[in-house]
């Protein structure tokens, strides 16, 4: 695979206002797409979330999330490290978690189906809407695409990861608009923490209602801010 600067990404920064996390362009202010996608939740998904909360706990709840957080972030960096050529193992290997997670999603979904990368960990906005931050852009088995890595505890059904495909609707959607591409799909790059390696595709009509599906989400988060 190979590196390939065809797109020039911007530079941002963050903040957080009122709870909501923010993506800065110089004067300009734009709210991130899992800010959008979890203050637009809707009321079944918001209880199913507190109920969850209330069966397991508070504190084991947050313990939960707080160590999917680490773990996440830990197989991200090494699989950037991987695709930036940074990797350099040492005969006396480590043999942890989101390393050996990390491991399964290069094997089985980037060695040999990754042909050259444009970007990672790349800021994407649409003007004025809203930002947010790529896992991977790249050429994918022939096709311009958005990757995201995932990690979960357990194996995942389409239906629970609706908020997955959103997310890749967005940024597809806002590499199409800023840079005058044609995204051709959005995939999903997930393996949990018992190693199972899972990998979900959007593409054509089916990348088109998440887009627009999430341009929905945009509406009604400025409707609930009272921003115009």
């Amino acid at each position: 695979m190979e590196w390939n600067n065809k797109y020039t990404y911007p530079k941002s920064s963050r903040s957080i206002e009122n709870g909501y996390r923010k993506y800065l362009f110089g004067d300009e202010k734009l709210p991130s797409v899992t800010t959008i996608l979890s203050a637009t939740k809707s009321e079944e998904e918001k209880a199913a979330l507190a109920n969850w909360k209330e069966r397991v706990g508070h504190k084991e709840a947050n313990r939960i999330k707080t160590e999917a957080s680490t773990r996440g972030t830990s197989m991200h960096s090494y699989i950037e490290d991987f695709l930036r050529g940074r990797i350099n193992e040492s005969f006396f290997e480590t043999n942890e978690q989101y390393k050996n997670m990390a491991k399964e999603i290069i094997e089985k979904g980037i060695k040999g189906r990754l042909h050259e990368i444009y970007g990672m960990e790349e800021t994407l906005y649409y003007p004025e809407q809203y930002a947010g931050t790529a896992d991977l852009i790249g050429f994918y088995e022939g096709k311009d695409v958005v990757v995201d890595f995932k990690q979960a505890n357990k194996p995942k059904k389409v239906d629970y990861i609706q908020d997955y495909f959103l997310q890749l609707g967005a940024y597809t959607l806002a590499h199409d608009v800023v840079h005058q591409t044609k995204m051709k799909a959005g995939i999903i790059l997930l393996c949990t923490k018992d190693n199972l390696f899972q990998e979900f595709k959007i593409e054509g009509a089916e990348l088109e209602m998440y887009q627009n599906l999430f341009m929905g989400r945009v509406k009604k988060f400025y409707e609930m801010n009272n921003i115009s």
